[in-house]
């Protein structure tokens, strides 16, 4: 039915600025990378995955999306209010990842990086061309500025990793030095190489914590051309872009507008597409991918509706269940919430068989445990063994397999047992209590009106053994606001994951960020044994040493049973109006749409004359 595209547009923007670097070497390099492999060299011309002759110019409207489908800031590294989407455009940062290796970035503000041998700091170079769209220079004490500004007031997505960051200083004009502390400093000086670099002089006199309508000064390819709050917002491409013919840069940024259009119902979206409100949609519902699209348009060619390979990990979707409240305490609770979860009938039944069951948090990718722990594994995992359960030393968790019938009758009453031995018991009206008289209320809490067919029957399953279950669809913003302060029982999330995760896991899972209000770490996860390991995902310094100790976390995790897992599948949905051309190779990690497609002219013109049968086909790029 739908993955869900939840951490919004900053949470995104966190998983690459916390994509993890180090290097052995001290000297001045051109790029980062986690265990120090560059693809491209220090003379590159352009990234693999670009045409570096695009065309410029046309436009491209899309569709606004986030936790709440509004926007009513234009500032999106704080917590408070809801940011516009495509704020990213506005901002550069000292080094930009290249989509098609794992983990690394390479010199935009910054041309060179030099990591100290002990990892304890990092030089950048700063570019001296290097101007905020107002024509001021970027410089070192702007660097410094953004990076304390970040730090004090920012999201906690973003201040929370830069907790052993210790200090930044502008050795001169040219030159900042990073300083960090502690033995987990692999990941930092990429965290701080993609940090947005924000001008002191503009905020000496705005307000950075408070949200804004103020189209903020940046230095980025694009600026803000028009908006409505929470209707539309508009961004126009820089003739003047002081980057633009950097290698990091040829080819992308095709577009002279960007346009995100703001709906509240995902069929209503779907309808602006098919009526041309809209030339470009990410497809997340199955219903609308396998009966939605059966139109003229689509047949003939002028909307092309495809599949792109996505080769990322398909990370951790599901109902995230909050375990600061008191009855989801008990690991039996929970667990008996994902027994009721029919997955194969509502695959067969209400999503086209289209999806795969998720079971693990780095689904879709080598870092999934399996099978029985590895010694290597067990050395990580016996520091904590009298703490953890035993399930966590067996074949880790997978959730129940049904025949998609319905009739889910045995795990509906396992799940009936073990609410029973958790110390809920049936009352005379059949429901479920506990001690104190108290009934079991379980409430999912969204924002969209499609997950209402999934969740339904599925509150109607937990009904049947006595939970006093419910779905509450509330606005946007409100829901936006509840999350934000833990104010759940249950919510859906879905957890996008690097390659190379690291530090952004301590924001995810990590008990810190448990405490934290505006935290990802949504299931309010508090446990030692999950910390220490994501240190281990965090300290490895090589590909072994990470699987091994993401396959550790993972069966940790698992155990704990703070979710009822989702679906994934590893592919892009997309639907545009045939007038874009995109390169022959696409970016390995990314959809690259608005980084590397561009406007075609013929294609436009054979659109507008109404004339399917000239339209050109479109042919799939290759993985």
């Amino acid at each position: 039915m739908i993955m869900v595209p939840r951490l919004s547009i900053l949470a995104a923007a966190i998983a690459l600025i916390f994509s993890a670097a180090t290097s052995a070497e001290a000297e001045p390099r051109h790029g980062l990378s986690v265990f120090g492999e560059l693809k491209y060299p220090a003379d590159f011309q352009h990234f693999d995955y670009v045409n570096p002759d695009a065309p410029k110019g046309g436009r491209m409207v899309t569709l606004g999306t986030g936790g709440a489908n509004t926007f009513d800031n234009l500032n999106p590294y704080i917590l408070k209010g809801d940011a516009a989407q495509g704020l990213d455009f506005l901002f550069d940062a000292l080094m930009v990842r290249a989509q098609d290796e794992p983990d690394a970035v390479y010199g935009l503000v910054a041309k060179s990086a030099d990591v100290a041998p002990d990892g304890l700091s990092v030089t950048f170079k700063l570019r001296p061309e290097a101007k905020f769209s107002d024509g001021t220079p970027i410089t070192a004490d702007d660097v410094v500025f953004s990076f304390k500004t970040l730090k004090e007031k920012g999201h906690p997505a973003i201040s929370q990793p830069l907790h052993d960051v210790v200090s930044a200083e502008a050795v001169d004009p040219e030159t900042v030095r990073y300083t960090f502390k502690g033995t987990l400093t692999r990941d930092l000086p990429i965290t701080v190489a993609q940090l947005p670099v924000l001008s002191k002089a503009y905020y000496s006199t705005q307000p950075f914590e408070e949200t804004s309508l103020k189209p903020p000064l940046g230095s980025g390819p694009y600026r803000i051309k028009d908006f409505k709050p929470g209707t539309f917002i508009t961004y126009t491409r820089r003739n003047d872009y002081w980057a633009k013919d950097l290698p990091v840069n040829r080819g992308r940024f095709n577009f002279d507008e960007v346009r995100y259009d703001y709906y509240r119902d995902r069929n209503i979206e779907l309808e602006a597409l098919k009526s041309g409100q809209i030339d470009f949609r990410e497809e997340f519902s199955s219903v609308s991918w396998a009966t939605g699209y059966d139109i003229p348009a689509v047949r003939d060619g002028r909307l092309i509706k495809t599949s792109l390979p996505d080769n990322r990990p398909s990370g951790a979707q599901g109902f995230f269940i909050n375990t600061r409240r008191d009855k989801f305490k008990d690991p039996r609770v929970r667990l008996a919430l994902d027994l009721v979860f029919d997955f194969e009938w509502s695959n067969k039944k209400l999503f086209y068989g289209l999806y795969k069951r998720t079971t693990s948090y780095f689904e879709n990718s080598d870092m999934k445990a399996t099978g029985l722990p590895s010694p290597e594994e067990l050395n990580l995992l016996d520091p904590y063994k009298d703490k953890l359960s035993p399930e966590v030393f067996g074949e880790p968790y997978v959730p129940p397999v049904t025949d998609g019938s319905g009739n889910n009758r045995d795990n509906l009453k396992k799940a009936r047992d073990l609410l029973i031995a958790a110390g809920w018991k049936p009352g005379a009206d059949h429901m479920l209590h506990n001690a104190k008289g108290e009934l079991l209320t379980i409430e999912f809490l969204d924002f969209e009106a499609a997950f209402e067919r999934i969740t339904v029957p599925y509150t109607d399953n937990l009904k049947r053994i006595g939970v006093d279950a419910s779905w509450r669809l509330v606005d946007p913003s409100q829901y936006e606001r509840r999350v934000k302060s833990f104010d759940f029982d249950v919510t859906t999330q879905r957890y996008a994951l690097r390659l190379t995760p690291g530090i952004e896991l301590r924001s995810y899972w990590g008990s810190e960020a448990a405490k934290l209000d505006g935290s990802f770490n949504l299931p309010g996860i508090a446990d030692p044994a999950v910390d220490g390991l994501i240190d281990k995902v965090t300290a490895a310094k090589s590909r072994a040493e990470l699987v091994t100790a993401t396959h550790a976390s993972d069966r940790v995790l698992r155990a704990g049973h703070y979710w009822v897992p989702h679906w994934y599948k590893a592919s892009y949905g997309i639907a545009y109006w045939n007038k874009y051309s995109r390169p022959a190779v696409q970016p390995k990690y990314d959809a690259g749409v608005l980084d590397t497609w561009w406007f075609d002219p013929k294609k436009a013109e054979v659109l507008a004359s109404g004339k399917p049968e000239a339209q050109s086909q479109e042919q799939p790029a290759k993985p």
